[in-house]
């Protein structure tokens, strides 16, 4: 994950892998001290990865999402900012839930007064610090594995909602299948929050081309700008904008 040295990624894979795990263990496996293990917690505390708890720590996301969130970090990036770029001052947007999507919120600051509505919890860390930002986060059912909720009183209160954009993660997508999840739950919020925008946007690593999950979202076509990284095969490139969607390689 980029911004995490080795040794922190070696105490993120522990932890990922048994839960709790106590200070003087971690001390032990990684072959330094007592207090190069605390420094160590508290700097991945204030990344936001991990929870300390008495004489230990555990993981701050679901393992799930830890793995998600370490694979292709550096283009999920790149996609992020510029994704940032289609944003203006006083927009109107949403977000689906993703690890891809959730970093647009970092990119944001410098836009003024925008409107952003989402069921992401991933992305509550920068409306709490920027004054920018009026968020709203639809009620529902919370699933660890997504930080996200879900469900029938999530999909309720997009109704009352309309936006500029709509920024979309997808599990895989393919012009023959469009976009697809493994989750029937996440493709209604996502298919509904797309469907409530005017400029539909997918934010996705080239690695999900190609994949199909279980549960179809909606049609490629529907989506009007794809925003990737260049490991798109060229073959890709071309029959996605003979589709007529525009595509940003980054």
């Amino acid at each position: 994950m980029a911004g995490t040295s080795s040794r922190e990624e070696q105490i993120l894979d522990t932890l990922r892998n048994e839960g709790d795990v106590s200070v003087n263990a971690l001390s032990s496996r990684l072959g330094v001290s007592v207090v190069t293990v605390r420094a160590d917690l508290k700097t991945l505390e204030e990344k936001g990865l991990i929870i300390r708890t008495r004489g230990g720590a555990v993981p701050a996301y679901h393992p799930e999402l830890l793995d998600k969130m370490k694979s292709f970090r550096d283009a999920k990036i790149r996609i992020a900012k510029a994704a940032s770029t289609l944003v203006q001052d006083n927009d109107y947007i949403m977000i689906t839930n993703g690890t891809t999507t959730a970093l647009i919120g970092r990119y944001l600051y410098g836009k003024r007064n925008l409107q952003l509505v989402t069921n992401s919890l991933l992305l509550l860390p920068h409306g709490r610090v920027n004054p920018q930002i009026h968020m709203t986060i639809v009620g529902g059912e919370f699933r660890p594995s997504a930080d996200a909720l879900v469900g029938p009183s999530a999909l309720h209160s997009l109704d009352q909602y309309h936006g500029r954009i709509t920024f979309s993660g997808t599990d895989g997508f393919t012009l023959e299948h469009g976009l697809t999840t493994h989750l029937a739950e996440n493709a209604e919020m996502v298919r509904k929050m797309i469907r409530s925008s005017a400029l539909k946007v997918l934010v996705s690593d080239s690695s999900k081309y190609g994949k199909t999950g279980f549960v179809k979202i909606l049609p490629l076509q529907e989506i009007d700008i794809l925003i990737t990284d260049i490991g798109l095969p060229k073959a890709a490139q071309q029959e996605i904008e003979e589709a007529g969607i525009t595509l940003m390689l980054v």
